[in-house]
């Protein structure tokens, strides 16, 4: 069956302009809400449907400008013969070239068939569906679809109601999985004349003193109404129309009363068996009414595992279950931009596959923090949930999604950052600074677009915190360190000042002085910082760190560091400090 080979979409609600080839198969949209994603579900099912006609309004023009038409045009390859020949759409015959997108009025040998089908809404609000080309509008030639093309071709909907695929009704899922037809006219005429007659003799007994009234008010007035009026169900009303025939379980309960999910993943299973004879199936929040393990059996109905697609599917989601299941060419990011809409395939990168499984989360938000480590991680974390308590939006909120990169090579950050933001996110990086990364990737990736909040020279995140915050915090982190680890931090101190500093001369030094010297201070964020035996190293452990004492005690510590949060949380806000 057809395929859509090209989207392009002009001026439709959200979407001023989006020009997409999609995958043969499986095509989940993902991106921050509001990004245009149901639109674009929306903009097909309207072009391709089987309509006579659809209501429009001025709020369905891009910025309410009723001045500049609505047009959406797919480009539908995959033809069978009837579609491809000469005779029936010669003038409207076009060649399609996979490598590039590009759809050219001359078919060659390089390209495939293809017909352009376009659904146009001027300011009359009136639709117009017709087939296009240069050539035949250079000809003078218009031309539609046949009614029975454009049921054939329209596309399926899993929605949130099932009944009108439950029954067997023009377009529904069950007249595409078998020629069998049930002729329930006969049974169904006799049924509403059995109603009727049935309805009357009760009614007699209920209605009999108005009946009288009305019998007698007809016969003062010489209206014709036979002996006596009698109150039958109307004919017009006792009628059957598409879906009288409806699927019911063992016991005669009608299936569309099953629950949401249970009714949406029947569907999905049904479509896929009529896939030799349907063309396109959408569904807009796959997710709604599924629980996790159930997602992955309705996108297997679909044929996400296969390696020859069945069907070609759009699909919009919020779930990080469905993005573990799906590989990432099955995957495009929707993203806005200044001139329009873009749509970037995911694609099957390792790193971007590896990111998929671990922070799916990530790839339905609007801007992404790469931390070098889970010190950074749950750094921003704890300070996030402090802000919070003041009153602040949290990073969730904003749009904003944290990953860890895992550590290692100084390198490592940009490789999960990049593959982010060649998806057009918006990026950041926050690293350490004890170990620099190679200058050029840093630059290609500030070049970018990208922002690097690092450390200050020479400093990791233990480093930083002791040497910037109050000597009140930095004792109040030595004794959150000995509640987790008790006299190893004491060996850790012993080891690195080669026993020349206890945890009783500092605390003596705060005492005394009220303040920590630099070289004090230095001595304990290499402490601190050992490797394999960091004193914070969890993100766990650093949020309660971040939340309980170095949250509470920026107003109060070096400018500098607090300098360092602030431009990091800038971002959120779309801030350009």
């Amino acid at each position: 069956m057809a395929r859509i080979k090209k989207i392009e979409i002009a001026n439709f609600r959200g979407i001023q302009q989006l020009t997409w080839c999609p995958a043969p198969g499986i095509n989940c949209l993902i991106g921050p809400s509001d990004s245009g994603k149901s639109t674009v579900l929306d903009a097909i099912d309207l072009c391709l449907g089987a309509r006579r006609n659809v209501p429009f309004s001025d709020s369905d023009f891009f910025g309410l400008d009723i001045t500049k038409p609505i047009s959406i045009t797919l480009t539908l390859g995959e033809l069978d013969d009837a579609m491809r020949t000469l005779e029936n759409f010669g003038a409207f015959l076009r060649g399609f070239s996979p490598t590039n997108g590009v759809v050219e009025d001359e078919p060659t040998v390089n390209t495939e068939i293809v017909l352009s089908w376009n659904l146009t809404v001027a300011s009359d609000l009136e639709p117009s569906w017709t087939l296009v080309s240069d050539r035949a509008t250079q000809q003078g030639i218009t031309r539609t679809l046949a009614w029975k093309d454009r049921i054939a071709l329209a596309p399926t909907r899993i929605g949130t109601f099932a009944d009108f695929n439950l029954g067997w009704q023009r377009g529904s899922v069950l007249n595409r999985i078998s020629e069998e037809r049930a002729d329930a006219s006969t049974a169904l005429v006799k049924a509403a004349r059995d109603a009727r007659s049935a309805f009357g003799e009760q009614a007699e007994q209920q209605l009999g003193a108005a009946l009288k009234i009305v019998t007698d008010t007809a016969r003062e007035l010489g209206v014709h109404v036979g002996a006596k009026a009698k109150a039958l169900l109307d004919s017009q009303s006792v009628s059957f129309g598409g879906g009288t025939i409806s699927l019911h379980n063992e016991n005669g309960i009608p299936l569309r009363n099953l629950g949401i999910g249970s009714a949406r993943l029947l569907i999905a299973g049904l479509q896929r068996k009529a896939a030799a004879t349907t063309s396109i199936v959408l569904s807009d929040e796959l997710e709604y009414g599924l629980e996790p393990h159930r997602i992955a059996r309705f996108l297997g109905s679909l044929g996400a595992k296969e390696p020859v697609p069945p069907l070609q599917v759009f699909l919009t989601t919020h779930s990080p279950v469905a993005l573990r299941e799906l590989s990432g060419n099955q995957l495009f990011v929707l993203r806005r931009n200044s001139e329009g809409h873009n749509v970037h395939p995911v694609g099957t990168d390792n790193e971007i596959q590896s990111t998929i499984r671990l922070y799916p989360e990530a790839f339905l938000a609007e801007s992404v923090i790469v931390g070098e480590g889970a010190s950074e991680i749950g750094l921003l974390r704890g300070i996030d949930l402090f802000r919070v308590e003041q009153g602040h939006a949290s990073l969730a909120a904003l749009g904003v999604a944290l990953v860890d990169c895992g550590g290692g090579e100084a390198d490592r950050p940009y490789a999960r950052a990049t593959a982010f933001q060649s998806l057009g996110y918006r990026v950041m990086v926050l690293r350490d600074d004890d170990k620099k990364p190679t200058a050029a990737t840093e630059d290609a990736f500030i070049k970018s677009g990208g922002t690097v909040v690092a450390y200050r020279t020479g400093r990791a995140l233990e480093d930083e915190l002791f040497a910037s915050l109050t000597p009140t915090a930095c004792q109040q982190l030595i004794t959150y360190a000995y509640e987790l680890h008790g006299d190893l931090i004491c060996q850790h101190l012993q080891s690195v000042s080669e026993s020349a500093l206890t945890f009783e001369q500092i605390w003596d030094e705060i005492k005394k002085t009220s303040t920590l010297s630099e070289e004090t201070r230095s001595i304990l964020g290499q402490t601190a910082r050992r490797k394999k035996a960091g004193w914070f190293k969890s993100i766990s452990w650093m949020e309660h760190v971040a939340r309980t004492i170095v949250a509470p005690d920026l107003p109060l510590c070096d400018p500098g560091f607090r300098a360092l949060i602030d431009k990091v949380f800038a971002l959120a806000s779309h801030d350009p400090r």
